[in-house]
């Protein structure tokens, strides 16, 4: 774990439970893509960057779940980087106890108020076109989170953040984290027909294929769906629906698993009501979700 793997002239990632980008710009200066999910992950990134006698300069951030900017303030103490991030990432950044509060739906308990959910506060700016070294691009790959964005670089390495899980994942969690179904499915889509030198997500192995990895979490996305139109189709509540899903896939609830999952089905029932595939009714007080037809 934490060791540098380089995938380009000028490209790395420093192997991580979300893997950390880091590109070689001029000199002795380098940039990181993320930042890990804690202090120790800051430290062991300072510790590459020292061994290396490097130079960081600024981090990207792709969005703000904690686990991509929870190493922000550590780094940025110590070496006075700049860091950008886009769009509402932003701003998540800059207020971490914001991820909280979207997902419990109001002040979150002292339950999710941990390093998992809530970063460490760092100085963030707007990520622009301008604030990116010569010859890198930012790709927006929104959907899993607001303004998630991934980045190519100049030797054609396209850092692809959390658009995607590995089989292993997808296996083991079943209902990955989806904050925008549509916007998700355009996204994987669109990844799906992207040809780099070297594809690195942050949850699943570099690369050099990405289509078949995009079509299998398509799939799953659409999979959930279905179950989701076919539980409906008994009307019922919001609760059981999320009970129902974690017994078909075999889920352990706990608070962390209740607010991502429940945020992610909700997210789903949001969508299928816009394609109108399932509709909301209301009886006797309560809010019942049922299949369309």
């Amino acid at each position: 774990m934490y060791e540098l793997c380089q995938v380009g002239t000028n490209s790395y990632y420093i192997e991580s439970p979300a893997k950390i980008g880091l590109v070689r710009l001029q000199g002795d200066d380098v940039c990181l893509i993320d930042s890990g999910n804690d202090k120790d992950a800051g430290r062991k990134i300072r510790q590459i960057l020292d061994a290396n006698h490097w130079h960081l300069t600024a981090i990207y951030n792709t969005h703000s779940n904690a686990d991509h900017i929870g190493g922000n303030r550590y780094l940025q103490g110590q070496t006075g980087c700049k860091i950008y991030a886009p769009g509402m990432e932003c701003d998540f950044t800059n207020h971490p106890a914001l991820e909280g509060a979207f997902l419990y739906g109001g002040f979150a308990p002292r339950d999710l108020r941990h390093k998992f959910l809530l970063a460490q506060d760092s100085t963030a700016e707007p990520l622009t076109p301008q604030t990116l070294p010569a010859g890198m691009r930012a790709i927006p790959l929104p959907g899993h989170f607001f303004d998630m964005t991934g980045f190519r670089t100049a030797d054609d390495v396209v850092y692809l953040a959390d658009c995607l899980s590995s089989a292993e994942t997808l296996e083991k969690y079943q209902i990955g984290f989806i904050y925008d179904v549509a916007a998700y499915l355009k996204t994987l889509k669109t990844v799906e027909t992207m040809a780099a030198a070297m594809f690195v997500p942050s949850h699943a192995a570099a690369t050099e294929e990405i289509a078949p990895l995009a079509r299998l979490n398509v799939d799953k996305v659409l999979e959930i769906a279905e179950k989701i139109v076919s539980l409906c189709r008994e009307p019922m509540g919001f609760e059981e629906l999320l009970r129902k899903l974690f017994d078909a896939y075999g889920l352990s609830m706990d608070f962390a698993q209740y607010v991502l999952v429940g945020s992610t089905v909700r997210s789903y029932l949001a969508w299928l009501r816009d394609t109108d595939r399932v509709e909301p009714v209301f009886d006797a007080g309560r809010l019942l979700w049922r299949t369309v037809g």
